[in-house]
């Protein structure tokens, strides 16, 4: 895996868990959603420096690796 598709991977990650703790309480849930601002943006930001924009595939084959029970066998 390159630095840069790492890096998309990581930021995809850190996403998912600030999306799981901005609605892990539902009632509360208003009051963090535009706290996820900066992790979209960094998400973003790393899958088009990857090139990994439009290759769905690839992309989480690669979170797979880096977290196994993301991967797709494991659904």
């Amino acid at each position: 895996m390159r630095n840069d598709e790492l890096a998309a991977a990581q930021a995809y990650v850190r996403l998912l868990e600030a999306i799981r703790a901005a609605l892990a309480d539902p009632d509360e849930a208003p009051l963090y959603l535009p706290l996820l601002t900066s992790p979209m943006a960094e998400a973003d930001g790393a899958l088009q420096r990857a090139g990994l924009c439009g290759n769905e595939a690839r992309f989480f084959d690669l979170v797979g690796t880096l977290q196994p029970t993301m991967s797709r066998s494991g659904r």
